[in-house]
């Protein structure tokens, strides 16, 4: 959130989550698909003043993927670019893939024609960043220097963040002078109640006081499908869930529409697969696996192991500290012990490392969730589950779904590339290489008073579109 009202880049998503030009005011295709030509707007500056220029995206993008920035996602939101691969391998500090041309035109090489690569171009690891700034210190993002229509007036850590308007800002700028975000500041909805705060999200345990249709709050509540799900992940790398036969039966084991109803009172939906509904690409006739207990029994004795009694130990790590199981994996945890007599163990890492250190420290499953960067199936497939990449965590492998996920990655038919995706997605469940169980929605209170306040299905709302009418 805080960061794209910052910073931005060469597209962003509209309302209707297509790319389009941010600081790129133009673009061409060439090179069969695989090279294209970004001409910059002259009247962008960051905000120290700076004119921002094509080098400053080259500076950018080759910082993100140098080893020593230790980013979680240069790899995979930069690594189509010709030479990316490279330096974040250390073997080389310039990336080939980008060339300067001129102060205001930028080309990119990338290494096949991928009809998603726009879309890429709107995560924020794509954003520029000031070298100036970045040269001001290690802290330097506490003081950042972004091209945004906010610029960040204060910080006090666990307190209070500050945002004011940017009235050099060359798009549309902010309608309100300043946006203050309490931090830990208090009880979100009794703030919310008490006119404290003006906008806030709802948490489970005020769910049914804001969908009450006869309370106080259900007029201004807004109720959004979100482009994401949760999910628990197996190590296909260790014992048990190295045999396809465990995967399938813990995932038959699971009730996931108890769980829907009685963890998550409803508010989300029940996943069978992984691409949720509204993304590009989402299968309605998927066939999932059912909640099926005497299925589960079965596999476990079709399986390499024959019985639970023959089981190595299992545990799931999750992110959290004291001891804060979060409910989802509790009622999983309690839904293998009663279906199948089998315990399993949870395992906590602190939420400040649990995405630096989950792929190495796994233990046999994982839980964890996902919300698009932007809303292509390749975001959810190919990221999460194709044999190699970073996000992968579980180190799902399957040589016939990587295949298949190749062809959609560069058919430059759209409609013969999303059935594509769909036949990898029903692979990848047939294979139970994840267990997803639910697909997300936010909820928000908004002050009737506040106009232009939109949540989209990525989560995020535009804060230079809101208002705040005399109250």
């Amino acid at each position: 959130m805080f960061i794209l009202q910052i910073f931005g880049g060469l597209l962003r998503l509209d309302d209707n989550l297509n790319p389009v030009g941010d600081i790129a005011e133009s673009w061409q295709v060439s090179n069969g698909g695989k090279t294209y030509t970004f001409k910059l707007r002259q009247d962008v500056k960051f905000h120290n003043g700076r004119q921002v220029k094509a080098a400053d995206f080259k500076y950018s993008w080759e910082r993100a993927a140098n080893p020593a920035t230790r980013s979680l996602t240069a790899g995979t939101y930069l690594g189509d670019i010709v030479g990316v691969k490279e330096v974040l391998e250390g073997k080389a500090q310039q990336v080939n893939g980008i060339r300067v041309v001129d102060d205001f035109t930028l080309e990119v090489t990338i290494d096949a024609p991928k009809s998603y690569f726009l879309s890429k171009m709107t995560y924020p690891t794509s954003f520029v960043v000031d070298k100036d700034n970045v040269a001001s210190g290690r802290n330097w993002w506490q003081k950042p220097s972004g091209t945004g229509p906010f610029k960040l007036k204060t910080w006090e850590k666990e307190k209070l963040l500050v945002l004011e308007r940017n009235a050099s800002y060359y798009g549309d700028k902010a309608r309100v002078n300043a946006v203050n975000f309490q931090l830990w500041g208090g009880a979100p909805m009794q703030m919310y109640e008490t006119g404290e705060i003006d906008v806030t999200d709802v948490s489970l345990a005020y769910i049914y006081k804001v969908t009450d249709k006869l309370g106080q709050f259900y007029d201004e509540l807004e109720a959004v499908p979100e482009l994401s799900f949760g999910y628990i992940g197996f190590n296909a790398t260790r014992p048990p869930f190295d045999d396809a036969n465990l995967r399938r039966a813990f995932s038959l084991a699971i009730d996931k529409d108890k769980i829907v109803s009685l963890v998550f009172k409803d508010t989300v939906q029940r996943a069978d697969g992984v691409l949720p509904p509204g993304i590009p690409g989402f299968n309605k006739d998927l066939i999932g696996l059912k909640f099926d207990v005497n299925e589960a029994k079965r596999l476990i004795a079709a399986s390499k192991y024959g019985s639970v009694a023959a089981l190595p130990p299992i545990t799931i790590t999750v992110s959290g500290y004291g001891g804060l199981i979060p409910q989802n994996v509790e009622a999983a945890v309690q839904e293998w012990r009663q279906n199948l007599g089998v315990e399993v163990t949870v395992r906590q890492l602190e939420p400040q490392v649990f995405l630096y250190n989950l792929k190495a420290e796994k233990d046999e499953m994982y839980s964890i969730g996902w919300v698009a960067d932007y809303p292509h199936p390749q975001n959810f497939l190919d990221v999460l589950f194709h044999t190699g990449l970073d996000n992968n965590y579980g180190e799902y492998s399957s040589p016939e779904f990587d295949a298949i996920i190749d062809r959609a990655n560069v058919e430059q038919d759209y409609a013969a590339s999303l059935k594509l995706y769909q036949q990898a997605e029903q692979k990848l469940v047939n294979d139970a290489g994840v267990l997803s169980l639910y697909f997300g929605r936010n909820f928000v209170l908004v002050k009737p008073y506040v106009e232009g306040y939109k949540l989209n299905p990525m989560g995020f709302a535009w804060l230079n579109k809101v208002s705040v009418k005399p109250h």
